[in-house]
């Protein structure tokens, strides 16, 4: 009798590199977050080609993957521009934010650790630091590794993955207020984060929905978005 055959192997699935027009796409939303790249810019293939050090193929591919994600607008006969959020386009957003990070809050309470609690307040203390250094960049990361710190630690995973679909815009939206939000983000941060220690869900929630409020009305009430472009007439032979 023939010996029995071993089952095959299971597959394994070979790492493979993280595609060029990716690590493009990427580097352009990264720019475009910070403000690099402001609304309206007019972008160039070559210029960003060579900026970024490839060729002009993956930045074609990655503008047309961020013109879906509607972070670019490609207008026939003008180029590639950063798209400017609408107010209505910021409310939105801002609004759902409030709900899931209002809710974040609350579940935070709830599942608090000493250990958790000790990350938030020392998150706090380097955005206090980066406010009075007036590192902009720096506060707004530290503000969104702050509310991230916070959804985190409320233990719902489908909760996470909402509020990380929503976590680059507000992070764009958020730059160009972070100034003018200034030393009351933090207080309210402060607030928050003892509203959380205490167990607090109730007053969590509450704090937490004013605090993005108050951004989200900031924002609104921010300097009118830039002119649109005009096409370039060539000169006449």
């Amino acid at each position: 009798m023939p010996p029995s055959s071993s089952p095959a192997p299971a597959g394994r699935q070979v790492a493979r590199p993280v595609p060029l027009r990716e690590s493009v796409h990427e580097a352009i939303v990264e720019m475009i977050v910070t403000g690099e790249l402001e609304p309206g810019k007019h972008l160039v293939e070559k210029e960003l080609a060579e900026l970024l050090g490839v060729s002009r193929q993956p930045v074609r591919e990655a503008l047309q993957w961020l013109q879906k994600e509607e972070w670019v607008d490609l207008r026939p006969g003008y180029g590639a521009f950063v798209h400017t959020p609408t107010d209505e386009e910021a409310d939105q957003l801002l609004s759902v934010r409030t709900l899931l990070e209002a809710e974040s809050a609350r579940l935070a309470a709830a599942h608090r650790t000493e250990e958790g609690v000790a990350e938030l307040r020392e998150i706090h203390a380097e955005g206090v630091r980066a406010l009075d250094a007036d590192d902009i960049e720096a506060v707004v990361r530290a503000n969104a590794a702050l509310h991230a710190r916070i959804t985190a630690l409320s233990g719902n995973r489908v909760l996470g993955e909402l509020a990380d679909q929503v976590h680059r815009r507000v992070r764009w939206y958020h730059t160009p207020v972070a100034r003018s939000r200034g030393k009351k983000s933090w207080d309210e941060h402060a607030a928050l984060i003892d509203a959380i220690e205490r167990g607090d869900g109730d007053r969590a929630a509450d704090l937490m929905r004013e605090h993005t409020e108050h951004t989200r009305l900031t924002y609104l009430g921010r300097a009118e978005t830039p002119p649109k472009p005009t096409r370039k007439r060539k000169p006449k032979p």
